[in-house]
């Protein structure tokens, strides 16, 4: 993407404080977009961007927080569905309310953003939604039961939003990312017996042999809601080092 490939574009990131999203957030902005941040923590969010406290597995906070990141911007042109949970542990791990939780805001919150976004998305003439799913969707991760049902639901809801907006001029797309070297990754790994080799381990697990930065989703992120991509919709970009696709013989 080239610098000012997105001028007198309004954007909003829904967990744009840190991670992943402070990364697409930096990288819209570089590209010449107007944005805003909605997160709970909005204190975190880069000064340089409008922000917003939103909790989107509440309805109307999603809402109130969508109406006035669009009454600053004068309008949303590009949703990115970011805000997202972790979940550790088989079936049996977390109980029905964790479930619920979890489910409510990877799942459910991208309902409740996009819906939130689509008044000022159906006004616009160059509307672009992407959702962050993850390699959890696609590959069995071992302890990762109920991110891998939320993410997996993600890249259904994804085609399925993108089937019914098409003809509003609306492009949906997402984005799965790899282990990704987030805070939450790093509170995992501060959280195990042995840190360094549990790292050791997740850069392993990905064939290109470490962590995916939050840089090179946002640069996927990018494409995807940009003009270039105008022909782009209903598909997954995976930035995962070749994890869902590549099979590598052991040196």
């Amino acid at each position: 993407m080239t610098a000012g490939e997105l001028a007198g574009l309004a954007v909003v990131v829904t967990g744009g404080a840190s991670g992943i999203g402070a990364a697409i957030a930096d990288r819209l902005d570089r590209a010449g977009a107007a944005v805003a941040v909605l997160d709970v923590s909005p204190a975190y969010a880069d000064p340089r961007f409008a922000s917003f406290a939103a909790d989107v597995s509440d309805r109307k906070s999603a809402e109130a927080a969508m109406a006035a990141a669009a009454d600053r911007l004068a309008g949303i042109d590009i949703l990115v569905n970011n805000a997202g949970v972790g979940a550790v542990g088989d079936v049996a791990a977390n109980d029905d309310d964790e479930w619920a939780r979890v489910l409510s805001i990877n799942v459910t919150g991208i309902a409740r953003a996009t819906a939130a976004a689509l008044p000022w998305l159906r006004a616009s003439g160059a509307a672009a939604v992407c959702n962050i799913a993850s390699i959890a969707a696609t590959a069995g991760l071992r302890e990762r039961a109920l991110y891998s049902a939320s993410k997996g639901a993600v890249l259904a809801l994804t085609r399925a939003m993108a089937a019914d907006h098409l003809r509003e001029g609306i492009r949906v797309n997402a984005v799965s990312p790899g282990t990704a070297d987030t805070p939450w990754v790093e509170r995992l790994l501060h959280s195990s017996a042995d840190p360094a080799t549990e790292r050791a381990a997740l850069e392993a697990r990905q064939p290109h042999g470490r962590l995916v930065s939050p840089e090179e989703v946002a640069a996927a992120v990018a494409y995807l809601v940009g003009p270039s991509a105008g022909s782009t919709t209903g598909s997954i970009i995976e930035v995962d080092g070749g994890a869902a696709g590549l099979r590598l013989r052991p040196h």
